[in-house]
């Protein structure tokens, strides 16, 4: 190992041979100037490495001269940009960013890009390429700041672009007037037009939005989808109105669970298709997936019934009741899989969905259902009290009450997880964590118990 004395003096050697080799700067930490950037790093104290990079600085300058000599328009700028990076003299670097900028127009022929230019914005080739109209005269422009010809034409050119933005807003297209506005901006942002503009656009963005949130309250789902869609084409990073995508997503599930439980198959999967497209983490669309499935299970159930006589029939439906009166007893709501309370119920619905036992057995199940989520979350033993939503919420997934339990449950896997991360269980405590999301992602608390899961996870030694 070198002592860092010695390894600042081989830094400081190998700069130097770097200068005389002419390999001033270099990605790969091998030119002049890294290295004596390194030699600095290691000791502030040297004069040494202060006094190369000196040397490199007026190196890049020389390498300026002479690539502009050869008409090496690139190689010049990028040697003058380092000069400039290490502080060579400004009234240095000036002169020959001047004579640069001459010999560039000279060579590149400023009429000749001043004519395109024209040309380009009399086709209405504004902006978009390289050969359009505003990015010719900002080469014009660079190679000679004070042209007139230059200055007027992007003047006018940019009031086309905003005329523009504004006739795509009158048609509703945000995304196109955000495209020119923001093009508007990058040729030149104090242009006098631009705050009238960019005011109509954001007026025009908030009344999208006001139209999405009454489509949504409204039941119309595809007008709220397009309106939120049109605003994030103008505004990609606008977190309501991704949030508003969620929420129409979620409206999409519920409306597949509805669909699903009238057996209306086509509609249930197209809507469940387009939940998951704008809101794929949502429980409510895991829960619609889940009702879809069962609802298919039953009918192809009721279908197979068809075909049983009766009396068999209805020895299997007594034989199903009694294995879901057995179930209740032991608290098996929806587990193990056909086994369950719920499941053997259902089964028995499909077998004879007009028994008189059958209907009774249905009617009580749902309020035990119910008393089973409310006795075991008092009495804190909240994986069965999960189970038990989970059963209430497959039973009758309309009901109005059922945001609050899973609200509640979702509170009490918080303070549960609180408990246990206090007593060094990070592990339970993540799972907490993802059970009260899966349950209520804007149950109070939720973010601020994530942090803290976050920083405990973070200091674990694997």
């Amino acid at each position: 190992m070198l002592w860092p004395q010695t390894r600042v003096q081989v830094l400081l050697e190998q700069a130097d041979q770097a200068l005389r080799d002419g390999r001033l700067d270099a990605a790969d930490g091998t030119g002049a100037r890294q290295l004596y950037e390194a030699a600095q790093a290691l000791d502030t104290d040297r004069t040494e490495a202060t006094a190369g990079l000196r040397r490199v600085a007026q190196a890049a300058l020389v390498a300026a001269e002479d690539a502009l000599r050869q008409d090496r328009f690139d190689d010049a700028r990028e040697r003058l940009a380092l000069a400039r990076e290490l502080q060579v003299p400004r009234p240095q670097a000036d002169a020959l960013a001047a004579r640069l900028r001459a010999r560039e127009a000279e060579h590149a022929g400023i009429d000749g890009l001043l004519a395109a230019a024209a040309r380009a914005q009399a086709d209405r080739r504004l902006w978009g390429d390289d050969a359009a109209a505003l990015p010719l005269y900002r080469r014009v422009l660079a190679l000679q700041p004070t042209r007139i010809e230059a200055l007027e034409g992007r003047e006018d050119a940019l009031s086309d672009l905003l005329q523009e933005a504004e006739r795509q807003l009158s048609r509703g297209a945000l995304g196109e007037a955000a495209a020119r506005v923001a093009a508007a901006r990058s040729f030149d942002p104090g242009h006098v037009d631009l705050p009238r503009v960019e005011a109509a656009l954001a007026a025009a963005v908030d009344a999208r939005r006001r139209t999405a949130a009454r489509d949504m309250a409204r039941g119309r789902l595809s007008s709220a989808r397009s309106a939120y869609e049109a605003i994030l084409s103008a505004m990609p990073e606008d977190r309501a109105a991704r949030q508003g995508l969620e929420q129409v997503g979620v409206a999409y599930a519920r409306q597949a669970e509805r669909h699903a439980g009238d057996f209306r198959f086509v509609e249930a999967q197209q809507e469940l298709e387009l939940a998951r497209a704008l809101a794929p983490q949502s429980p409510v669309v895991a829960q619609a997936a889940h009702a879809l499935a069962r609802a298919r299970d039953v009918r192809q159930r009721q279908e197979l019934a068809q075909s049983i006589p009766a009396r068999e029939r209805q020895r299997r439906v007594t034989a199903l009741l009694a294995r879901m009166a057995q179930a209740e007893a032991q608290g098996h709501w929806l587990t193990p899989p056909g086994e369950s309370a719920y499941d053997t119920l259902r089964a028995a619905q499909a077998l004879a969905p007009e028994s008189v036992d059958v209907k009774q057995a249905a009617t009580r199940l749902l309020p035990a259902v119910r008393r089973c989520y409310e006795d075991e979350l008092r009495a804190n033993r909240i994986r069965r009290a999960q189970a038990c939503q989970q059963a209430w919420q497959t039973l009758e997934p309309r009901d109005p009450a059922l945001p609050d339990a899973r609200r509640r449950l979702a509170e009490k896997w918080i303070a549960v997880g609180t408990e246990r991360l206090g007593a060094g269980d990070v592990a339970f405590a993540a799972q907490s964590l993802q059970e009260a999301r899966r349950l209520d992602g804007a149950v109070p608390g939720l973010e601020d118990f994530a942090t803290r899961v976050r920083v405990a996870q973070a200091g674990t030694v694997p």
